[in-house]
């Protein structure tokens, strides 16, 4: 089961920003992130782009070859960006041109439409903020957090002006100064998902235990809490898990068991 979802990985992927809620200076990121699941094929961003907060976007859509999508506000107050993602959203549903969608957003309106596509058998991804409303989150297939992408820039493009340093602690890369206080024990989700992969002889395979941890939540990562993969995170709890390596047709599989 989980070999077959991992093989369907290369899907056609729809992605479909609300320039409201999105960051220009993630896109490479998010780009990179939608493209872990498959082939980028549709790409386009709405909003109202007679408006000053839209034009960080141009040399991003440029540079990416995304589709800007006019919507004007015709009434202030009201954000129309919504409902023409959703309609275009559910005419590519219909059209059976992509496997999949990718949703850049926080805003929780977009709840409705995560579920009425994986109510399709459609695969769905969300990418927004860690503020993001949990109804939305479980609505997708899984849900990135643009903070942990953010990191990534800084760890590799170094310190800017405004930004907090990045340094390496224990093996793993954080903000100097970062409050660990705010961050969730991953624990009680690593315990559940090993519980649902576990087999017979007490060994869980690393993947399978990725798999369910998408499933109890669709915003797990690991790099929430540190780490760049669930193998290094798993590491990390040397008193509880206990990990062993096998080498099988020159590829290397992770097995994970729970120390008595």
């Amino acid at each position: 089961m989980v070999e077959q979802f991992l093989e369907e990985k290369r899907k056609n992927i729809a992605l479909l920003i609300d320039g409201d809620n999105a960051q220009p200076s993630l896109i490479a990121k998010i780009l990179a992130e939608a493209g872990k699941y498959g082939l980028i094929t549709i790409r386009r961003i709405y909003g109202d782009w007679t408006t000053v907060n839209m034009s960080g976007w141009k040399h991003a859509l440029h540079d990416s070859a995304i589709q800007p999508i006019q919507q004007f506000r015709y009434t202030v107050g009201k954000n129309a960006t919504d409902s023409a993602l959703i309609i275009d959203a559910m005419d590519i549903l219909h059209s059976h041109l992509v496997d999949g969608f990718c949703i850049v957003s926080s805003d929780s309106d977009y709840t409705r439409l995560a579920t009425r596509i994986r109510e399709m058998g459609f695969f769905v991804m969300g990418i927004g903020k860690r503020r993001t409303p949990k109804a939305f989150i479980n609505a997708c297939n899984l849900f990135i957090y643009t903070e942990n992408l953010v990191l990534e820039v800084r760890g590799r493009e170094g310190v800017r002006v405004g930004e907090k340093k990045m340094i390496t602690r224990g093996g793993k890369e954080e903000a100097e100064g970062e409050d660990k206080s705010k961050k969730f024990d991953p624990v009680p989700l690593l315990r559940g998902a090993f519980d649902m992969a576990v087999q017979d002889d007490g060994w869980a395979n690393l993947g399978t235990i990725g798999f369910y941890l998408r499933q109890l939540d669709p915003g797990f990562d690991p790099r929430t809490y540190g780490f760049k993969q669930l193998s290094q995170l798993i590491k990390s709890n040397p008193a509880l898990f206990e990990l062993k390596f096998q080498d099988k047709s020159g590829q290397t599989t992770v097995f994970v068991r729970l120390k008595d």
